[in-house]
C-alpha cells in the first residue's frame, strides 16, 4: 500500500445487472473475478477503508471470501451518487471525511490516480474533486461519448459537455478536414469518471433535483455546478485504461493481463503483482 498523510475511504460500487455485459462484476480476468481485480488494485493506494457496495448477496459473499469489507444497498437508487450516499450513512461516516468512488468495471486503474484524486480535495475547499486527460485524436472531440471539461486557471471545473468544448470558431468550421486530418488538438480535455467527496457533498446531493442541464447532457456531475458547488480537477498523473463494458473489453483486458503475466513469466491464475503498468485503450 502507499500510505497517505491524510485519510481517504474508497467505495466501489459494484452491481450485478448490467444490460451489455451481465453480471458483470463478476465476470472472469486471469483467474478472478473482475470486482476483485478492482479493488486489488486500490489496495495498493493510501486508501485507510476500502468499501464494496453492492445490492447482490453473490457479490457479497464472493466479496467477503478475498477480504473486502461490503455493505449492502438498495437495489432502487436512481443513480450510483445516491448508492455511495447510503453506504455514507449506514456507515456513519463524518461530514468531512473523503470519499473516493472507483467503479466495480475498471481493473486496470492505477492506484496513483486513486490517491492523486483524494489529495486534490484535501487540498481544495472544494468538496468535490476528479480528473482529465487531454484529448489527441480530433474525433474524440465530436464523439458525444467523450466527455468533454472545460477548467479555469483555479484547478476548477467550469462546464462539462458531450458536445465539443470549448468551439474553437476558426477550426470548427472545417470539420471534415479536421476528421480528415486527425490532427493533434491541445486545447480539449476529456473527462475521466473518478470521483472524490466531502461526505457533507453527498448528503446534499441526494436531497437535490435532478437539475435541467443534467437532464439534457445525461451527467450527474452538472447536478454539483448548478447548485453553485465547486468542482477540483487537474490533469491525472498517470495514463487510466479502459473499464469494461463490453464482452470485447473483456477480451481486450484478459488479453493484456495474460500478456502482461507471460512477460514476467508468472502463473496468470495465481499472480497478485502490481497491474499498474497495464495500459489500454481508452473506454470512449
Amino acid at each position: 500500500m502507499t500510505h497517505s498523510s491524510f485519510d481517504f475511504k474508497v467505495i466501489i460500487p459494484a452491481r450485478l445487472n448490467s444490460s451489455r455485459l451481465p453480471r458483470k462484476p463478476l465476470a472472469p480476468i486471469v483467474g478472478k473475478p473482475m470486482v476483485q481485480h478492482v479493488f486489488e488494485q486500490v489496495k495498493k493506494s493510501g486508501a485507510t477503508e476500502i468499501i464494496i457496495a453492492t445490492d447482490s448477496p453473490e457479490i457479497e459473499t464472493i466479496a467477503k471470501d478475498f477480504g473486502a469489507n461490503v455493505c449492502m444497498t438498495d437495489p432502487n437508487h436512481p443513480s450510483g451518487t445516491d448508492r455511495l450516499q447510503e453506504v455514507c450513512q449506514k456507515m456513519q461516516f463524518d461530514d468531512q471525511d473523503v470519499i473516493v468512488n472507483v467503479q466495480g468495471d475498471e481493473p486496470l486503474i492505477p492506484s496513483a490516480v486513486i490517491n492523486q484524486v483524494a489529495g486534490l480535495i484535501e487540498r481544495s475547499s472544494a468538496p468535490m474533486a476528479t480528473l482529465f486527460e487531454p484529448i489527441n485524436d480530433t474525433q474524440d472531440i465530436f464523439n458525444p461519448n467523450v466527455v468533454k471539461v472545460v477548467t479555469d486557471n483555479h484547478l476548477r471545473a467550469l462546464y462539462f459537455s458531450r458536445a465539443p468544448v470549448p468551439w474553437d470558431r476558426e477550426k470548427f468550421p472545417h470539420i471534415d478536414d479536421l476528421l480528415q486530418q486527425n490532427c493533434h488538438q491541445t486545447d480539449f480535455k476529456r473527462h475521466v469518471g473518478i470521483y472524490a467527496y466531502r461526505v457533507a457533498l453527498l448528503n446534499d446531493f441526494v436531497t437535490w433535483p435532478q437539475s435541467p442541464l443534467e437532464s439534457l447532457e445525461k451527467l450527474e456531475q452538472l447536478r454539483v455546478l448548478e447548485h453553485g458547488m465547486g468542482i477540483a480537477i487537474d490533469k491525472a498523473v498517470d495514463s487510466i485504461p479502459g473499464g469494461v463494458d463490453t464482452p470485447e473489453d473483456l477480451d481486450r483486458v484478459n488479453a493484456l493481463l495474460l500478456a502482461e503475466r507471460q512477460r514476467e513469466g508468472d502463473d496468470p491464475h495465481t499472480n497478485d503483482k502490481d497491474d499498474n503498468r497495464v495500459s489500454g485503450r481508452k473506454r470512449v
